[in-house]
């Protein structure tokens, strides 16, 4: 199978992930880029971000139509995460290719089991606390720079679990938290883009932009509670795969 078709096929199933989840969509893109079409770790990192940033930019724009996105504590949350995303990106080029894969795996597996654990409570969101949600991204922030990802696999169990907020708006809001802090951490990165192979890069974005219409579809079927669940058992499974492949 030719490396366009897998990067379409990689594409749309990212794209109907960050669509329907608000996130995974940079921590399905890294081990597609690395396992199915021969990237490496630190080149694979880089070209996530710039997948994930134009996917979450054309997602966000639909989910904020239908009023979901939650916009002043959106941009809190970003803008703690700017500055720690800028310095890790300028790390993560100075990192072991297996540490990357190594806390990549970890961090998406705590994410994935925090999220299995919690139920959120039936009624309205909590109030925001603005330090609380600042320290959350700030941590977020940090690992979007070092991992490479848009931080929505993280953003999501952090708006619903720490800030109380329900799974619908929390979908919405991470993707304004993941475009803000892709683009903090590519602005790191730009010495490493020169050499990213962009004719499979440009049809697997383009895949992924198609995608997240169809997964954005998706949030009106299913209950937040199921979607929750579903993205957990994801990212468990790419986490324990990356944890074997790795140390194996």
């Amino acid at each position: 199978m030719s490396a366009v078709i897998l990067a379409l096929i990689a594409g749309a199933v990212i794209g109907l992930a960050l669509g329907a989840l608000g996130g995974g969509g940079s921590v399905l893109a890294v081990p597609a880029l690395i396992y199915l079409l021969g990237f490496t770790p630190v080149a694979a990192t880089t070209a996530s971000l710039v997948i994930v940033t134009v996917t979450s930019a054309t997602a966000l724009s639909a989910h904020a139509r239908d009023g979901q996105v939650r916009w002043r504590t959106g941009l809190l949350f970003a803008a703690a995460g700017i500055g720690p995303a800028m310095l890790g990106g300028a790390l993560a080029g100075r990192l072991p290719a297996a540490a990357l894969a190594v806390s990549f795996a970890v961090v998406a597996a705590v994410a994935a089991i925090r999220m299995l654990r919690h139920r959120p409570a039936p009624g309205t969101a909590a109030p925001v606390r603005p330090v609380r949600a600042a320290a959350a991204g700030a941590g977020l922030g940090a690992i979007t720079g070092v991992l490479g990802v848009g931080g929505g696999f993280l953003a999501v169990p952090a708006l619903v679990n720490v800030l109380g907020m329900r799974m619908r708006a929390a979908v919405g809001t991470s993707l304004l938290v993941i475009t803000i802090n892709s683009l903090a951490a590519l602005a790191m990165r730009a010495g490493t883009a020169s050499g990213l192979n962009w004719a499979v890069i440009g049809p697997f974005a383009g895949a992924a932009i198609l995608g997240a219409w169809d997964g954005k579809r998706l949030t009106a079927k299913l209950p937040g509670d199921s979607l929750q669940r579903v993205f957990a058992l994801v990212l468990l499974t790419v986490a324990g795969f990356m944890l074997v492949d790795t140390v194996a």
